[in-house]
Formats: structure tokens, C-alpha cells, sequence
């Protein structure tokens, strides 16, 4: 039993083949190992009808020969072989040695004599060619370290001739031996009985984390038969943990109340198992689980959270957990009943995680600002509303204000109707609870405007015939208040608008006559004026009173001709 390289009985076996053809310039022939080979004589040249005698022999070694078969011409054919190719051999009709059940021992000379006016001797080299039957995978790896050169599976490729040569693949691509990640060993068995190679190849191999999921395989290469691969091998990558992430599960945004899960990941393989959780300076060792879960937060569980490796505690992760939370206070709140003119302080405060935004409504109508109460008024009677938001939080606060005060009329004004027959009288007024209306008068088609912001309008139609003062009282649980207005006969303005029209004429003239008529009175009465002056003065000199007795005088002159200018002017 011999062991040899498998490249070496190849290449071994080429090399004596192509020796025998250029020293002997034999001709070879090459037969397949248990099937009938037939060796020509002459490569087949061989005329039948010249041919005297044929006889096959063959080259036993060391310089003998042994007689397989002859034939003389017009006599059957003699078989002469004792020895292992007796019951194997025959002769073709053209002289062709048939030989069954080729052997690896089969390759040697053969030679045909033929008799024709001479002797002629044609020797033939054979060859046995045997392809592999099957390939075959032994001691396969369990499992392949990370960066370990750790022997992978064994290939073998039985009873072939010459020996097969066996290839390496990784996802179909070949494998080098390179000296350092990769280690090829191949080995060559000879069975002595059959002469047949069994070619064992081995691999050594450096995993990466990349091959985890890779094919590896191995082939035969021969030169006859199909080549022949084994079934793909795939082996899981063992490697230590490089990294470690904490991740943070909880439903967002996470808030008071609510659950949040710290998963602990790791990429060894095997991957981690067992894991410490570092809660803000507690620590919880946790087995055949990844994760750790934390019920019912509260804003006090903010802070920074780790995990780590049992069996390394210097691989470790960390990460922040926020707990969002949003309070808001407003005070006063619900329903605010307030005076008129006081001053309501609003008390606002926010305390949340992060950043908030505050908006402001009064009866579901935007404000721009805050609202402030320096002095309430009734138009600041309402529904408030405020909104805060922080991210998806959002909460709202509210009051109902109402202002109350004693009734206020701000506005009592007359209309004539679009029919000239009747007169509108409106009441405007301003109060808080919503105040009564009442008028000295009876009318028609009352109405009253809804009451908002502590205002209400009251509008009366009366239809008068002679001239009227009329009052419009206000009233409610704080106060009254009363307003007056003349309201002149719907007939004297029908009188006067006749009168106007059928004067129109002379109005013109009339005015140029009052005029005129003003100014000589006025001119009269100042020339009188002066003589009257100038008289009392005289008559002071003459009694001796004071310039100033008459001063009294003066001043009801004075006041007599403001009268009689006042007429004029009417």
C-alpha cells in the first residue's frame, strides 16, 4: 500500500506515458477499466487476403513475453493464453485484439505479428482509465471559530485512474490553499489488489462572521467521467460579542403611566442569553432573556440606563430613557363671577419635559394673546379656553367668566319708519344678569336683540299724535337705570313738511329779510346802548355816585339785548 500526492500520481502517470511515446513511438490505446477493449493491429491497416499468419503477444516483464492467440490463413483461430487472460481474449475479423473486463494490470504492450511475404511486428501501448464513482464527505465540523483556523470536513474520491484531483468551493467559487486563512491537504491511497487511487483531500479554514451563511463544497476533477460534486455544507460561525446595543421599546411619546421595555442586543455567536440591567444605580441580572420591562413610569424614572455581559461586564450599552409630561394649572378655573370694573388676575403656570406651545380661545374664537382683567367690562363675558401642546401631549384648561353689574343705558335713539307712519324707539343698554326693559309708553312690534357680552338692544314701535317725552327703564338685581327722549307728533311734522313745501318759493326771501331785519335791530339797539351810557354817567357826576353804581343796570341791559339777539336768532 503506497500513499502518494494526488497531483503526484497524475502528473506521474502523464510523464511515463508521453516517455513510452517518445522513446518507443508506440501506439497507444486507452480502455476504460472493466469494459471490452479492442486493440487494432496495425491501427487497423491489415488486409485479410495477404495475411499468412497473425499472432498476439504481450509484454510480461523483465524481458519476456507471453502468447495470447494465433490464426493461420484458412484455419481457426488458437487461443495459446494460460495464464490471467485465459477465457478473456478473441480476435476480430480485422485482426483486433478483444480484451474483456480491462484491468489497471491490462496496461502494457501488446503486440500483433503478422506473416506476409516477411514478418512484421506493430506493438501497442494500453492504457486503463477508471473515472471515480462518488465523492464523499467525512469528518465535517460542528461549527467553524471566528477567525481560528479550525479543520472544516474531509473529501474523498474512490477507485479512480489515474488518482482524481479534488477542489475546494466556497458558494461555487474556488478555494487557494494561501498559507495563513486557508489550509489544503490532499493525500493519494493505491489499493494493491485493484490499483485503484483513493484521493482524500482536507480542509483548514479561518471563518469571517461573513460565512455564516456560505456553501462550501468540494469536487473531483478527472479526465474521463463527469465531474462530481458534493452536497453543499454550511456551518455556523462562532464568535465573540464586539458590540452591544440597549434599545428603548415603549408606545410613543412615552408617558407617565405607561410601560417601557430595555432590550439588550448583541451580535456573538452564539448570541447572549444572560444579560445585567443597570437601573440609575440598581442592578437586575437577568437569565435566558434579552429584555427587561419597567411598569408604570413616572417623570422620576428619567435618567440613563445600561446593560451588560455576565461573563463580560466591560461590554456594555447605554442609553437615555424621557419620560414626557405635561402639567398645566390655571386658577381661577370653572365659572367666575366677577363685578363689573374689578380686576381679575389670571394664574397660568406650565410645568412639562419640553418645549410647549399655549393658545388661547374665547367662545371657540382664537386669541392672539393671553387674556388680562385690569378692569372687566361686560363685554368680557365668555367661555375660555387654553391649549397646551408638547409634542403628541396636549392638555386644556377653562373658566366660564361672567361679569355682573348694575344695568347701564348706553344709547336711547329715535328712528321715523320706512312709512313715515310710525316711529322706532331703540334701547341700548349694557348689564349683567341680562336686565329688563320697560317703556313709559305702550307699543307695537317689540323686539330685542339676543343677549351677548351683557348687551341688549330693545326696540319699540310707537305712533304719536301729539309731541311726548318718553322714558326706557333698565333694571336687574343690581340696579336700575332711566333714560329719556322727546318724541315730537307724527302730524305737527306732517304740518310743518306741508308747510315746508308750499314755502319753498319764498324761502329765500324770507331768510335775505330776516337777515337784513337783524342787523338794523342790532343797530338800533347798540346807538340806544350808547345813549344810555352816556347819560348814567352824567347822572353819577351829578349825585356823586361811583362809576360802578350802575352796574346793575348794565348788566340787565346786557342781559336784555342777549335776549333780544337770542330772539332773532330764533
Amino acid at each position: 500500500m503506497h500513499l502518494l500526492s494526488a497531483g503526484c500520481v497524475g502528473a506521474l502517470v502523464l510523464v511515463l506515458s508521453t516517455l513510452l511515446r517518445q522513446v518507443s513511438g508506440l501506439e497507444t490505446v486507452a480502455g476504460l477499466y472493466g469494459q471490452t477493449l479492442e486493440i487494432p493491429c496495425n491501427k487497423g491497416a491489415v488486409k485479410a487476403e495477404e495475411v499468412l499468419m497473425t499472432k498476439w503477444k504481450y509484454d510480461k516483464g523483465d524481458g519476456l513475453s507471453g502468447d495470447l492467440l494465433v490464426k493461420q490463413k484458412n484455419t481457426n483461430l488458437s487461443i495459446s493464453a494460460t495464464d490471467e487472460y485465459k477465457g478473456r481474449i478473441n480476435m476480430a475479423a480485422n485482426f483486433s485484439l478483444l480484451l474483456r473486463g480491462a484491468k489497471l494490470t491490462d496496461q502494457r504492450t501488446f503486440t500483433c505479428m503478422v506473416v506476409l511475404g516477411d514478418i512484421k511486428e506493430y506493438p501497442v501501448q494500453v492504457v486503463i482509465n477508471k473515472a471515480p464513482v462518488e465523492v464523499e464527505v467525512s469528518h465535517k465540523a460542528e461549527e467553524l471559530e471566528f477567525g481560528k483556523l479550525t479543520k472544516l470536513a474531509t473529501c474523498v474520491v474512490r477507485d479512480a485512474n489515474p488518482a482524481a484531483n479534488i477542489l475546494w468551493l466556497k458558494n461555487s467559487k474556488p478555494l487557494l490553499d494561501d498559507g495563513k486563512g486557508i489550509s489544503i491537504r490532499a493525500s493519494v491511497k493505491v489499493d494493491p489488489l485493484t490499483g485503484l487511487s483513493t484521493t482524500s483531500s482536507t480542509l483548514e479554514y479561518s471563518a469571517n462572521k461573513e460565512d455564516t451563511d456560505a456553501q462550501f463544497s468540494c469536487s473531483s476533477q478527472h479526465d474521463v467521467g463527469q465531474q462530481l460534486t458534493s452536497p453543499p455544507l454550511t456551518f455556523a460561525i462562532t464568535y465573540s460579542t464586539e458590540n452591544i446595543v440597549l434599545q428603548v421599546k415603549a408606545q410613543e411619546p412615552l408617558v407617565e403611566g405607561a410601560n417601557v421595555t430595555l432590550k439588550c442586543v448583541a451580535d456573538g455567536n452564539p448570541v447572549p442569553t444572560s444579560f445585567n440591567f443597570h437601573l440609575k444605580g440598581d442592578m437586575v441580572t437577568v437569565n435566558n432573556t434579552d429584555s427587561y420591562t419597567l411598569s408604570h413610569v413616572s417623570r422620576d424614572t428619567s435618567g440613563e440606563y445600561k446593560c451588560s455581559l455576565i461573563d463580560n461586564p466591560s461590554m456594555m450599552a447605554s442609553r437615555d430613557v424621557l419620560v414626557n409630561y405635561l402639567d398645566v394649572n390655571l386658577s381661577p378655573s370653572g365659572n367666575v363671577v366677577k363685578r363689573a370694573g374689578e380686576a381679575l388676575e389670571l394664574h397660568f403656570q406650565i410645568n412639562s419635559s419640553g418645549e410647549s406651545k399655549v393658545s388661547w380661545t374665547k367662545d371657540n374664537i382664537k386669541l392672539h394673546k393671553e387674556p388680562k382683567f385690569s378692569k372687566l367690562a361686560y363685554a368680557d363675558n365668555g367661555y375660555y379656553e387654553c391649549e397646551v401642546k408638547m409634542g403628541a401631549l396636549n392638555k386644556k384648561m377653562s373658566f366660564h367668566l361672567v361679569v355682573e353689574g348694575a344695568p347701564v343705558i348706553k344709547q336711547l335713539s329715535k328712528q321715523r319708519g320706512e312709512d313715515g307712519q310710525h316711529k322706532v324707539l331703540i334701547c341700548e343698554a349694557e348689564g349683567s344678569p341680562k336686565p329688563s326693559v320697560s317703556w313709559s309708553i305702550n307699543g307695537t312690534s317689540l323686539s330685542e336683540s339676543p343677549f351677548v357680552n351683557g348687551k341688549i338692544t330693545h326696540k319699540i314701535t310707537v305712533v304719536p299724535t301729539v309731541n311726548l317725552t318718553v322714558s326706557c327703564t333698565v333694571t336687574n338685581m343690581f340696579g336700575t337705570d332711566t333714560s329719556d327722549i322727546d318724541v315730537s307728533s307724527l302730524f305737527e311734522e306732517v304740518r310743518v313738511d306741508k308747510r315746508d313745501q308750499s314755502e319753498d318759493g319764498d324761502q329765500t326771501k324770507l331768510v335775505v329779510g330776516v337777515v337784513v331785519g337783524l342787523l338794523i335791530a342790532a343797530m338800533v339797539i347798540g346807538l340806544a346802548y350808547g345813549i344810555y351810557q352816556k347819560k348814567s354817567k352824567q347822572g353819577s357826576w351829578k349825585t356823586g355816585e361811583k362809576e360802578n353804581g350802575s352796574s346793575e343796570e348794565e348788566r340787565k341791559l346786557e342781559e336784555k339785548v342777549e335776549e333780544n339777539s337770542q330772539k332773532a336768532e330764533v
